[in-house]
């Protein structure tokens, strides 16, 4: 009888009709607010806690650590209750208090670091990553440590075997960059079958540190974490597209009156650079992109209308 962690992956793909002009590529997302918490980190979730159980660097009864913008540290609740490990994670107020709320709900412990006005930057993320590592090294405790975790780039293979059995001839990849690992992930699965398809990173502008420009705050949760991700490799992208967060917002509210997709702000990140690219190469061309999230996930951020 399959079982909760069983849900997780073979999401729908669907194609934007109407948010892509006429004489553009198709464009088609894959619906990862289809996973059993509503996020494509359910997939790097599973991977990563099964790894570390399974090599014994999570002992039996013992307990995860991580530090997490809410999405990933919801997933990691999934995983961690379901495989029977307690979860401890260090947040921030800067993110949707629904994130909190829901790994409350799903077990974890919750400690939330203060902000300065909400603004998600560096310095920020780093306070998080010392305080989770101080908490790891208490005995039966494991830093999960998405940024360094390999096992979370294998997870997401699945993600790009999937879009091309589902989309058929795919000529780019439009996934934003935190940690790096669902873009590098699902871009090596599909350049086993389509070795010159074009992968584009989609980062914050206001944060744009993979195009070389300086560390900034900015309001996209679940990405830009204001300096370059350990296990970013820059050969793997073709092209990085900054999307200012204002940008963003507006995208994900168009993604919800044309197309009926509730999503979040990552998510309309990568559709503003999926249309950019979908303009370039034009009719004929198939661009694949990622609806990360559920938009019920920031509802009290202000992205959408009272």
């Amino acid at each position: 009888m399959p079982f909760i962690l069983d849900g997780i992956g073979n999401t729908p793909l669907v194609e934007l009709r109407r948010i892509a002009p006429p004489g553009a590529a198709r464009i088609v997302a894959k619906l990862e607010s289809a996973n059993p918490t509503g996020s494509m980190k359910d997939r790097m979730a599973r991977a990563a806690i099964a790894a570390a159980a399974a090599d014994g660097r999570l002992p039996p009864g013992g307990t995860a650590v991580e530090y997490t913008a809410g999405t990933t540290g919801i997933s990691l609740a999934l995983a961690c209750t379901a495989m029977g490990f307690g979860l401890k994670i260090i947040t921030s107020d800067a993110f949707a208090a629904e994130k909190l709320a829901m790994m409350r709900a799903l077990g974890a412990e919750v400690v939330a670091l203060p902000s300065e006005a909400g603004r998600i930057d560096a310095a920020l993320v780093r306070r998080m990553i010392a305080t989770a590592q101080e908490i790891a090294d208490a005995p039966g405790h494991w830093l999960v440590d998405q940024l360094s975790n390999h096992d979370a780039t294998a997870g997401y293979h699945a993600l790009g075997e999937e879009i091309l059995a589902q989309a058929g001839p795919v000529q780019a990849l439009v996934q934003s960059v935190g940690t790096g690992h669902a873009l590098q992930g699902a871009a090596r699965a599909m350049r086993r079958q389509v070795p010159d398809l074009h992968v584009c990173a989609v980062e914050p502008a206001e944060s744009a540190v993979l195009s070389g420009g300086p560390s900034g705050a900015h309001r996209i949760e679940g990405i830009g974490v204001g300096f370059i991700p350990p296990l970013w490799q820059p050969e793997e992208a073709d092209e990085i597209i900054p999307v200012s967060s204002a940008e963003a917002m507006e995208m994900a509210r168009r993604l919800a009156r044309e197309e009926a997709i509730f999503a979040g702000t990552s998510s309309g990140a990568n559709v503003v650079a999926a249309l950019r690219i979908a303009e370039r190469l034009g009719a004929g061309a198939t661009v694949a992109t990622v609806i990360c999230d559920s938009g019920l996930r920031y509802l009290s951020t202000g992205l959408w209308p009272g």
